[in-house]
């Protein structure tokens, strides 16, 4: 795989939110490089080539120890894809957290990305999060400016629903070819907006129902964040649902994370998870979800489904 990859090709990406050390202004430090290489390493050994970052992780100490990793790593930036996020606007003293698409916004935290990242092209870059206050069109000045100089290969959204999508694109002249969305067994609301929107179950649900399908529909890729749960369904969990995975996984000689990837992978949208252990032990219980066809039937799917329910579909 070279940087010149077509995003919507990856069937998985390694998250870096966990890589920098803490979530503060310190400086990071040689361990923290140390706890990086390991990390990336692991990702690479189970064949990860596509890794995810944002601006804000660990107040930019993600992208920056990263950047430390592929300089001291001759010929891996040839080797791998790099997406990474810019949007948000993290608290500082007295300011508040906020959200922010305005073009020269976007322009200069790309430019401050490069640098941290020590490289001359960003090969996919997400807007994080809505900006209610963005004007799409100076969106779509600042993605053009970005493309036509070289920084940015291809283009993409995070935690938008179909509606702010589609707005955008009546504007942004260059493709958006990605929406990453929070999706696992335990964060399901993707899935069920389909079954129970018209039940009253769905009263409280907060998916915007049809932007899995809007994706699918316009070729853009789905990836999904937090694909692991948190560890809920593995690591010991004694719940139904763990139960069944470590039971799937031991008759199909796999590991229960890869049997959690193969849920989303199954389904036809053709899923990408993103996955955010730093732990290099998790990191290869992966490698299974890489490449080849999730082995999960049409009734094991369904089975592990029912079981993190905890009841019956409608």
């Amino acid at each position: 795989m070279t940087p010149h990859t077509d995003i919507r090709d990856v069937r998985l990406l390694y998250g870096c939110m966990g890589l920098g050390g803490g979530w503060d202004r310190q400086p990071w430090t040689a361990a923290d490089v140390t706890h990086a290489e390991a990390a990336v390493q692991a990702a690479l050994d189970a064949g990860f080539t596509a890794f995810d970052h944002a601006d804000i992780y660990r107040h930019g100490k993600s992208e920056s120890v990263f950047g430390e990793v592929l300089a001291r790593a001759s010929g891996l930036r040839d080797r791998i894809v790099l997406q990474t996020k810019c949007g948000i606007a993290l608290p500082d003293g007295d300011r508040a957290g906020s959200y922010d698409l305005r073009g020269r916004t976007i322009l200069r935290r790309v430019e401050q990305s490069l640098t941290r990242l020590r490289t001359d092209f960003i090969d996919v870059l997400l807007l994080h999060r809505p900006d209610p206050l963005a004007r799409p069109q100076e969106i779509a000045e600042a993605l053009r400016t970005l493309h036509e100089q070289g920084m940015v290969r291809q283009f993409g959204v995070s935690n938008m629903s179909a509606a702010q999508i589609a707005l955008l694109r009546k504007s942004v002249d260059v493709p958006l070819v990605v929406d990453q969305l929070e999706m696992s067994l335990a964060r399901r609301d993707w899935v069920e907006s389909g079954v129970l929107l018209n039940t009253p179950a769905w009263a409280g649900g907060g998916f915007p129902h049809g932007t899995v399908e809007y994706c699918v529909a316009h070729d853009i890729q789905v990836q999904a964040w937090g694909p692991l749960a948190q560890g809920r369904f593995t690591g010991g969990a004694d719940t139904p649902a763990a139960r069944l995975i470590a039971d799937l996984a031991a008759r199909k000689g796999t590991t229960p994370e890869t049997v959690l990837l193969w849920w989303l992978q199954r389904h036809p949208a053709g899923i990408a998870p993103v996955v955010g252990t730093t732990r290099p032990e998790r990191i290869l219980a992966c490698r299974d979800a890489v490449h080849g066809t999730p082995a999960l039937t049409h009734e094991e799917w369904y089975g592990l489904w029912t079981a993190a329910r905890g009841a019956p579909l409608p």
